[in-house]
């Protein structure tokens, strides 16, 4: 296998100090290389839709939620863990597309709901195609048994966190 610029890294830091166990640092350097190489990607992706990855998972999360496609704010940002000020911002901008619409809650006469227009759900409905044949694309290196492999790695690890 081919070396990447980690193992530079790894190589430096066993010269310069052998006595610590470095290993870690190329598994973390390698996570956060790759997440910077794969957010520029799949920005690419959502972009020939004029959406950012944060107006991406709002139009997907009202997507996902099945009819009639709409959340409450907090809903919104307690599922994708931004700060409400972040979703208020998201919610605007989607709004000035004319992707989502703010409608009264009438199950509470003081709140308001998020739901996806016409235009937003069209626009979802393309973009989330695009994105998983990206994801596909991003993942092609891969076979299907370290995928898998790779997710439960993955799932793992998050979950470690996220208890």
């Amino acid at each position: 296998m081919n070396a990447d610029p980690v193992d530079a890294i790894l190589v430096q830091w066993q010269r310069e100090r052998p006595d610590l166990d470095v290993s870690p640092m190329g598994i973390i350097g390698r996570m956060g290389r790759l997440a910077k190489h794969l957010e520029r990607a799949i920005q690419e992706t959502f972009s020939d839709f004029g959406l950012n990855v944060g107006e991406f998972d709002v139009l997907a999360t009202l997507r996902r939620s099945g009819q009639p496609y709409q959340l409450s704010p907090t809903q919104l940002f307690n599922t994708l863990m931004v700060s409400s000020g972040t979703m208020t911002h998201r919610i605007d901008r989607l709004e000035q597309a004319e992707l989502v619409k703010r409608i009264p809650d009438p199950g509470d006469r003081r709140g308001m709901l998020i739901q996806l227009t016409n235009k937003g759900f069209n626009v979802i409905e393309k973009a989330v195609e695009a994105h998983v044949a990206n994801e596909h694309h991003l993942l092609s290196v891969l076979e299907e048994a370290e995928r898998k492999v790779l997710a439960q790695l993955l799932r793992k690890l998050l979950i470690s966190f996220e208890e």
